[in-house]
């Protein structure tokens, strides 16, 4: 029973986390209605951005550890958000009004410029941050064994669920959700109804790119580092992962990427490590493949 326990408090900050970014990506995909790794990207540029500027901070300007993270994580937002903004607006923008299928394509083309960019400036080294907020919190104790979990994967996994919440009250109950909602259904349309669907398409494009940058420093001071290849690992599967729920609504894309974290926790406990990432990606690649719809173009 004790392990069970641990093994559902291990789900929730990978739940959190998965629930965090299927929401942003679903917030770019209605824009593009395509297959796009560039969000991936963004979530892995921040966090490899995070950790190149704290330990710049840390060894070369003397910062004491707090104010090197702080200055990581505001040189992490503003490089991701200045990078969504040149995206959005002179790559997908274009692609997607000129030829959809091609913005599948540019994603790959993001993907190899910013982690060369990363990799450079890194000199192709690997860098790593000094654990903190690593104290352990325990929840229940039976006998020698304790459910626990980290104070950093209770705030990451608060701070993730917030963003979703904070985003899907702001989709439902504003002004601002409802043009999200028209332009996602039918950009024509929102613009003869005097809606400027190309700066939607942008705004939605760097909120996406937000939630990632977010979510990266997050992911990043937990784990520690974040690799050079990880932008192409986590863009396909945070496509994948945001299937679960379908991509037409972010709260339902949130709750079956949390679904699939969730399942992807048990079988790392219970079923043989090597064909976990074989069945969860299987299972998904299926949902994706029964879930999808065809429309008609009159």
């Amino acid at each position: 029973m004790a392990y069970l326990l641990q093994q559902l408090a291990n789900a929730v900050p990978v739940a959190a986390l998965y629930a965090a970014l299927a929401f942003g990506y679903s917030l770019a995909f209605a824009m593009t209605r395509r297959a796009d790794i560039t969000f991936g990207v963004l979530f892995a540029f921040a966090g490899q951005i995070y950790v190149f500027f704290a330990h710049a901070g840390w060894n070369q300007l003397y910062l004491v550890l707090p104010a090197a993270l702080a200055l990581g994580a505001a040189a992490s937002l503003l490089y991701t958000l200045g990078a969504a903004v040149l995206i959005g607006r002179h790559v997908m923008l274009p692609l997607r009004r000129a030829s959809p299928n091609t913005v599948i394509v540019a994603s790959l083309g993001v993907l190899v410029v910013l982690e060369e960019m990363v990799r450079i400036a890194m000199e192709s080294r690997g860098l790593w941050l000094s654990p903190f907020l690593n104290r352990e919190v325990v929840f229940w104790a039976d006998g020698g064994f304790k459910v626990t979990l980290t104070v950093i994967q209770l705030v990451n996994a608060a701070l993730m669920v917030s963003l979703v919440v904070t985003g899907h009250l702001l989709l439902a109950r504003t002004r601002l959700g409802r043009v999200w909602r028209g332009v996602a259904d039918d950009p024509l349309a929102a613009e003869m109804c005097g809606t400027d669907a190309r700066a939607v398409f942008v705004w939605s494009y760097v909120a996406s790119a937000a939630i990632a940058a977010v979510c990266g420093v997050l992911a990043t001071s937990y784990y520690g580092t974040m690799d050079f290849g990880a932008g192409l690992m986590f863009g396909l599967k945070v496509v994948l992962v945001a299937a679960a729920g379908g991509y037409s609504v972010p709260l339902r894309s949130a709750l079956g990427a949390a679904a699939v974290a969730l399942a992807e926790t048990l079988w790392s406990g219970y079923g043989p490590i090597l064909w976990r990432d074989l069945v969860i990606v299987g299972g998904l690649v299926t949902v994706l493949v029964i879930s999808r719809q065809e429309r008609a173009i009159p």
